[in-house]
């Protein structure tokens, strides 16, 4: 990822996992090879931009995702949001999916941090039994983006109730700046 230089763009104590199908990428709109691979796919309305603003405004990004790393390159690749992020951790290679502590682990090593910065990562997902309930096991701050028809919105369990629900993508830009704003504060 390019390294900001402007003032805005200092870094910021928030860190931001985020899913990727229904999260980003629209998963209605994906074409899969013959493998099951995914080959394309188009961004949800205003998932770019969001991505985008938070990388500029130098905030570090991760993927957690569950599914195949030359689907999710394909994808982040031809919508222009690749290189937004710092690392992607997959189920292929970790060898569990979310909700397993191993996918959040993996990221979390990745970044160079430690479980003790979990207080400071959000987890941003469309999915309340994969990407809230495995958040919310590890202490890390549980964004549901409740876009997606294809998912249940209603939490199964205590596990699955998430912290902050936004509609849209666009609404994790000002959630971002005021937990990051909250998180500088407290520090």
């Amino acid at each position: 990822m390019k390294k900001p230089s402007t003032p805005e763009a200092a870094p910021k104590e928030l860190i931001i996992f985020m899913d990727c199908g229904d999260t980003i990428i629209d998963e209605g709109t994906e074409i899969r090879d013959e493998e099951g691979t995914v080959i394309s796919g188009n961004v949800i309305p205003g998932a770019d931009v969001a991505v985008r603003t938070l990388a500029e405004r130098g905030y570090r990004l991760a993927i957690v995702a569950d599914g195949t790393a030359q689907s999710f390159k394909n994808l982040l690749t031809s919508n222009g949001l690749y290189d937004c992020f710092e690392t992607l951790i997959y189920s292929e290679p970790i060898k569990a999916v979310k909700p397993s502590p191993r996918m959040f682990k993996a990221a979390i090593g990745a970044m160079d941090l430690s479980e003790e910065d979990c207080s400071r990562i959000i987890m941003v997902g469309n999915n309340l039994s994969r990407d809230v309930k495995g958040a919310n096991q590890m202490g890390i701050t549980s964004v549901f983006l409740s876009w997606t028809p294809r998912y249940p919105k209603e939490p199964a369990d205590e596990l699955e109730v998430p912290q902050y629900t936004i509609a849209s993508p666009l609404e994790l830009i000002d959630l971002v700046e005021s937990l990051n704003e909250r998180i500088a504060v407290a520090g």
